[in-house]
């Protein structure tokens, strides 16, 4: 019987190869999945979801890094070539497939992972800076605009006034707004029931389906309400007021149609319009920030309002579907 020849150089390379290939692994995708945590983060809430995504992305780095340097930590695995029982076989073991067999590591699974490591380092570099300078922006550096609405004594007691103002005099016109604006005369302090506080609702006129200015579905002017316009000129410039008597409020733009309180009573919007919190200082109406409504139950200085932040035009803020919505960045009043 003929003896066995020697395997060849590339059949010894490929059984070695074999031998050594990495399992698969589940922690690149982990890894993955921490930098898209991180980077959803920088637009939903940079703090609390960026630092969540953060860490599952280094405790999955570092899982991946000990898993693809495994061999080099522990003993080398040793691969005895085939034994033959000829001395011919035995001398042709070269001293190159003798190093081969002996190596823990093979060239072309280091330089795998050096490179999946190191695109990895560099799109870390380049994404993140870039993705925050676009990101942050949104979320830094909001201020509310608090707006001198004048004296109380301007508006009499069940009394509505169309009132448009400037929200921020640095801005001058662009910052105009208009507002709803009803004195409900006083009510009993809820932290100290022996006082009276004042009340008074103030609507956006901002409409929720798409941000049309609604209108006031009533009359307006002193032929009607018997309270004549007026102007009056306070610290964020000139403030106007027209009296109204508003049966609803309409969007001109797609039909959205509201009650006196604000609820939402027809039309694509999906939730009450929006309403403005106040102070009163030293006897002047100040109009503070906005605020998002669900729905208002009753009227006047009894109604109440089931309230929200500010959420986006279009956006549910209660119920099963505001789970759709992301979180929005602060909005510059």
């Amino acid at each position: 019987m003929e003896p066995e020849q020697p395997s060849t150089d590339t059949e010894q390379e490929s059984l070695h190869e074999e031998a050594h290939l990495p399992p698969p692994s589940l922690w690149p995708i982990g890894f993955a999945i921490g930098i898209v945590v991180v980077l959803v983060g920088l637009i939903i809430d940079p703090l609390l979801i960026s630092s969540i995504g953060a860490a599952i992305a280094i405790v999955f780095g570092i899982l991946w890094a000990r898993d693809a340097t495994r061999e080099l930590r522990a003993e080398p695995i040793t691969v005895e070539p085939e034994r033959r029982e000829t001395v011919e076989v035995e001398e042709t073991t070269t001293a190159d497939q003798q190093g081969l067999a002996d190596a823990p590591v093979t060239r072309s699974v280091f330089l795998e992972g050096a490179t999946l490591g190191l695109g990895a380092v560099i799109g870390g570099l380049i994404v993140v800076p870039v993705a925050g300078f676009a990101a942050l922006p949104s979320f830094l550096g909001q201020t509310v605009h608090k707006v001198d609405l004048g004296p109380i004594a301007n508006f009499p007691l069940g009394k509505w006034f169309i009132t448009t103002f400037i929200s921020d005099p640095a801005e001058g016109e662009v910052s105009r707004q208009t507002a709803f604006v009803r004195n409900n005369g006083p009510v009993a302090n809820p932290q100290k029931p022996s006082e009276q506080v004042p009340s008074f609702t103030i609507i956006s006129n901002h409409c929720v389906h798409l941000g049309c200015p609604v209108q006031a579905n009533g009359p307006t002017g002193l032929k009607y309400t018997g309270t004549a316009s007026f102007k009056e000129h306070t610290a964020n410039g000139p403030v106007e007021f027209e009296s109204v008597i508003p049966a609803g409020y309409g969007c001109p733009c797609h039909g959205g149609q509201y009650d006196p309180e604000g609820n939402r009573i027809a039309g694509p919007p999906v939730r009450a319009l929006n309403r403005f919190s106040f102070e009163v200082v030293h006897g002047r109406l100040i109009l503070g920030a906005p605020y998002s409504v669900s729905h208002v139950v009753n009227t006047g200085a009894q109604a109440q309002i089931y309230k929200y932040k500010e959420a986006n035009a279009g956006n549910h803020v209660d119920g099963p579907e505001q789970w759709f919505y992301p979180l929005q960045p602060p909005q510059n009043q």
